[in-house]
């Protein structure tokens, strides 16, 4: 490899002859060989665009020579445009405050900008990355800006992703409104629920959570470039910031504005942990359902199987035919990278000192890369997950049948010792709590359907407690039928009562009965349901 020789302020260092870096990058190559990662794309455009829209803006006030500041812009749009990607070359874990970063993209544009001038590389007569690429810029106003302006690319994408799951988790809860099956707490049977009720407190979370991340992706559009080293503004001036930031207003089309306290968004990188945090909430929402997937689909003999995933790719390399839930397990290992890459930022935002945060590389780092696969992690949940989730009704009914979740309902009625005592027995001896319910003769036939009925106890209030204070009303009996077909009518789903066997082979016999379920999932009014956009 051939080599040319520059100088920097501690001496000469021989860089690779057709490298559009420079010493200073060099220097950071040889000093930080750590992990072989390099700046993310997100991070080296959000950069060129502060280059650029510095040069502008020194032009436009008269400090930089117009073909200087041309050539800087051009040199820049060559980079967006994806060129000479491969000049960023240095570690993400490096010096503090990402010096290193920011000189990387000095040198490569002031080397780039002098050959389209005439000059030569390494010679920095014509172009010199700091007097003329980094002016009125510190490294402390460049970094935290560029890496706001990154994860505000991103935002967008990740906010997409996660709405498109939560509205496809409301459509499954459409889907499945009609699927009685048990609710679990603990692990162990609760009550009744309904599986598109289940679903619609997914769609609800991922919803909340989204609406949360896309609020503290707010604070992220004060940017304190201009500030330079400290905050004061020192070299720069607040007619460059205005002109530099409205730069960079037009070219993301982001409603970015200079900071109302430099000193603040200087010393501090709490604005890009409160996104983090809420990005990991984000990621504890979509975690919870991935793992929901994995149990619910169990089996498909000896598990809850009460989903059925689509199958995606085979399982095992030894066990023929078995399928797993491969797509909500990747989706939990990105959810633990993310609770990672939230850690991480949290410790290093801790370590601020004085006037300036020095831990930005890798805050930096793991902000978008946290946000990047999160967005692709929803992406593939939804597409190749969610979209072809079917529910499995029968089994849904029998392991009903089998549980003790219709017990509860009966509290009420025959007091709590008293159904806990039926519940035991069902356990013990695999009989059902209605079959033990009739045998004891403990209450009517029909108010026992009326209180056992889907509707009656996945919805609010007593089970059954209509019937029992109005029973011998013949306009109460009308009024609940004239509801029920109004609620058909209006295109309600219905659903066939609880089976009165004990088993699923007793179906066939099951009563005819049917009891409108409630379109809203038994979410109270208000919107609360309604995903936050």
């Amino acid at each position: 490899m051939k080599f040319r020789l520059e100088r920097d302020p501690l001496g000469e260092v021989r860089v690779p002859a057709d490298a559009y870096y420079g010493a200073q990058t060099r220097r950071a190559v040889e000093n930080f060989p750590i992990s072989g990662l390099t700046a993310p794309p997100e991070l080296i455009v959000s950069t060129v665009q502060i280059k650029k829209a510095a040069a502008e803006a020194n032009a436009a006030l008269g400090r930089l020579p117009a073909d200087i500041a041309a050539a800087i812009a051009r040199a820049a749009d060559e980079v967006l445009a994806g060129k000479l990607r491969d000049q960023f070359v240095v570690d993400a874990y490096q010096a503090g405050a990402g010096t290193s970063h920011n000189m990387n993209a000095n040198e490569v544009l002031a080397n780039r900008a002098s050959e389209l001038l005439g000059g030569k590389r390494g010679t920095y007569t014509r172009v010199h990355p700091n007097d003329h690429v980094n002016m009125g810029q510190s490294t402390n106003d460049v970094f935290p800006t560029a890496t706001r302006l990154a994860i505000l690319a991103m935002v967008g994408p990740l906010v997409e992703a996660a709405t498109a799951l939560a509205e496809g988790l409301e459509e499954k809860s459409r889907a499945f409104a009609h699927v009685l099956k048990t609710g679990r707490t603990h692990l162990q049977d609760a009550v009744p629920i309904m599986l598109g009720q289940e679903f619609s407190g997914y769609a609800a979370n991922v919803g909340h959570a989204t609406g949360d991340l896309a609020l503290a992706s707010m604070q992220l559009l004060e940017l304190n470039l201009g500030a330079t080293a400290v905050g004061t503004g020192l070299n720069a001036g607040d007619d460059f910031t205005a002109r530099a930031i409205a730069n960079l207003e037009d070219y993301t089309q982001a409603p970015v504005r200079p900071a109302a306290n430099r000193f603040r968004v200087t010393q501090s990188m709490g604005d890009v942990l409160a996104f983090s945090a809420a990005l990991r909430r984000l990621a504890v929402e979509v975690n919870k359902v991935a793992s929901d997937l994995r149990l619910l689909s169990s089996g498909p003999r000896a598990g809850l199987a009460e989903l059925r995933l689509p199958p995606v790719q085979p399982g095992s390399s030894i066990m023929p035919g078995k399928v797993n839930p491969s797509v909500p397990e990747m989706v939990n290992q990105v959810c633990f990278q993310v609770y990672g890459c939230d850690t991480a930022i949290l410790a290093a935002s801790d370590a601020g000192q004085l006037e300036l945060n020095v831990m930005m590389p890798v805050i930096a780092w793991n902000a978008i890369h946290a946000t990047r696969i999160m967005t692709n992690a929803m992406r593939v949940l939804q597409d190749r997950c969610i979209a072809d989730t079917r529910a499995d009704e029968e089994r849904c009914h029998e392991l009903l049948d089998r549980s003790t979740a219709l017990a509860t309902a009966l509290s009420p009625y025959i007091g709590y010792a008293t159904t806990a005592d039926i519940a035991k027995t069902s356990i013990k001896t695999g009989r059902s709590i209605r079959d033990l319910v009739r045998e004891r003769k403990l209450l009517p036939e029909r108010q026992l359907d009326d209180i056992l009925s889907a509707e009656a106890m996945t919805s609010p209030g007593v089970p059954g407690q209509e019937h029992d204070e109005h029973a011998k009303s013949p306009d109460a009996r009308r009024d609940r039928t004239g509801r029920r077909t109004r609620a058909r009518a209006a295109g309600g789903t219905t659903h066939a009562a609880v089976s009165p066997g004990g088993s699923g082979r007793a179906r066939g016999a099951r009563q005819k009965r049917v009891a409108t379920t409630r379109p809203d999932h038994g979410r109270a009014g208000g919107g609360r349901g309604k995903l936050r956009r």
